[in-house]
């Protein structure tokens, strides 16, 4: 960028490949040392707090998340920005790996890569998501997503519970759940909300995977920090009193419940009894007058009228009959006598308790590769969007659900300012992307064969720039040495596994 961002100037140029320390073979790196880019980095959770947060996104819960819409759409007639985007210095690029180092054949179709997935989150304990994806690190530890699906701008902390999912498919995660530990992120994005610096890197725990139900004893139970559940299940008189005789009294594996209930009789029946029942009026009216052959008679003394205040009579759900008399609020209520056989039933039940054990599911770069990265590029190039677009249209219109993969493809051009958002030297493409697609990356030179590019960019905005109702627009912050200077030391960061041990 050209007029507030020339803080980093690297004169890099050519690809980089990414072997050891990321960039470590530039000869300017001392200068980069010496000129660190004005980050922002904290941490997301400690490794013995993350089995739990793994283990807490299940299948159930992923679905029920919502797309992050919180500062990331604008409707109107936009118009183009006096300041625009521009390198402050040579370009550079450190190259992409797919998982395991491998590729396939050469594709005509466009294969959507398997390193993009969603990143969930928690805002004042609520689950949402956002897209984002893997990307080339020393450590193969590192994800690429918007900066407001990190960094909560209106409480100034970062969000809850974050993890990454590759490859996510209507609530599977193929490769395992990858827990974030550290936010890396431009200073001008958590400081001033300022949106040409919407980006952020995290770095991600070992990924874990859940096994099968496993069945475990109470005190396991008690304490295991994955998912779990219990559910009772009925046993037999004797295996119960058997249980209750080897441990003195009911337990979790063996307890009793008596239920009781009524079956109607016709009035006299022998072992029968007389119950009072409130109806509605409309049931009272029906019932018949006492008689020998019917099983049930109205109670007329038992009708009674109550008069209440108007907040009471308002709030009234029963059945009760409910009018105004002379300005007063009155409910009445109905009885009607049944003639019943009562009877209690009694069973017996156990508690059993399950776990899902959660086992290391490898380095995320190892599992699905990682896209390389690129900065200084030009702003006119050619390129891939990919990501999870949900929500409706502003008129409407659902196209997407948020379940599956999309891409758009487009030469970026300048894109027009947002003053909500502080952005000024966006880019952007050409798409119908509805929110949700925030966070997904934008791809240069992009192979079907390796799925496989360049991350020139992440999906900040997603824009109706002509006030008609329907998004046409995604946008991202220009990628420069700055940029670079964030990646470059998010690159380098050491994560590891999280204890997956009960």
């Amino acid at each position: 960028m050209n007029s507030r961002a020339k803080r980093l100037i690297l004169p890099l140029g050519g690809a980089i490949i990414a072997t050891g320390m990321i960039g470590a073979t530039l000869s300017t790196s001392a200068q980069a040392e010496s000129k660190p880019a004005p980050r922002k980095t904290g941490s997301l959770v400690s490794s013995n707090g993350a089995k739990a947060i793994a283990g807490s996104w299940t299948p159930s819960k992923l679905k029920a998340a919502k797309n992050y819409l919180e500062d990331s759409t604008h409707s109107g007639n936009l118009k183009k920005s006096t300041q625009k985007a521009s390198a402050d210095g040579k370009a550079g690029s450190v190259a992409p790996i797919g998982a395991g180092g491998k590729t396939a054949g050469v594709s005509k179709n466009v294969n959507l890569p398997t390193n993009v997935g969603k990143v969930f989150f928690q805002v004042d304990g609520k689950p949402y998501w956002c897209s984002g994806t893997s990307v080339q690190s020393k450590y193969r530890n590192l994800v690429a997503t918007a900066g407001h699906c990190v960094y909560d701008t209106d409480k100034n902390s970062f969000v809850d519970n974050w993890v990454f999912i590759p490859g996510y498919y209507k609530g599977k995660a193929p490769w395992g759940v990858y827990v974030g530990a550290k936010v890396n992120l431009h200073h001008d994005f958590s400081v001033y909300e300022d949106y040409d610096y919407d980006y952020a890197f995290v770095n991600v725990y070992n990924g874990v995977k859940q096994t099968g139900d496993k069945v475990v004893n109470k005190e396991t139970f008690d304490a295991y920090k994955g998912p779990k559940w219990a559910k009772d299940v009925e046993i037999t008189a004797a295996e119960y009193q058997k249980c209750y005789d080897e441990h003195g009294g009911e337990t979790a594996d063996c307890w009793s419940k008596t239920t009781g209930s009524e079956t109607v009789l016709p009035w006299g029946t022998a072992g029968g009894e007389k119950v009072l029942k409130e109806v509605t009026k409309e049931e009272f009216d029906k019932a018949p007058a006492w008689n020998a052959k019917v099983n049930y008679s109205k109670a007329p003394a038992k009708t009674s009228t109550e008069i209440v205040d108007e907040a009471t009579y308002k709030n009234y759900k029963g059945p009760g009959y409910k009018k105004i008399v002379d300005s007063a609020y009155t409910i009445t209520h109905y009885y009607v006598k049944y003639w019943v056989k009562k009877s209690s039933t009694k069973k017996y039940y156990k508690t059993v308790f399950y776990i899902k054990e959660l086992v290391d599911a490898g380095r995320l770069g190892d599992n699905v590769g990682g896209q390389g990265f690129t900065w200084n590029r030009s702003t006119t190039a050619k390129q891939f969007a990919f990501g999870y677009p949900t929500a409706a249209h502003l008129d409407g219109n659902k196209a997407y659900t948020g379940e599956t993969m999309k891409w758009c493809y487009g030469q970026t051009s300048a894109a027009p300012a947002v003053p909500k958002y502080k952005a000024e030297e966006q880019i952007g493409i050409k798409c119908a992307f509805t929110p949700g697609a925030t966070g997904g990356p934008f791809l240069i030179v992009y192979k079907s064969a390796s799925r496989t590019g360049y991350l020139n960019g992440v999906v900040s905005l997603t824009l109706d720039t002509d006030g008609n109702q329907r998004y046409d627009r995604i946008t991202t912050p220009y990628f420069n040495s700055d940029t670079y200077g964030i990646y470059k030391y998010a690159a380098n960061l050491y994560t590891g596994k999280l204890s997956t041990s009960s």
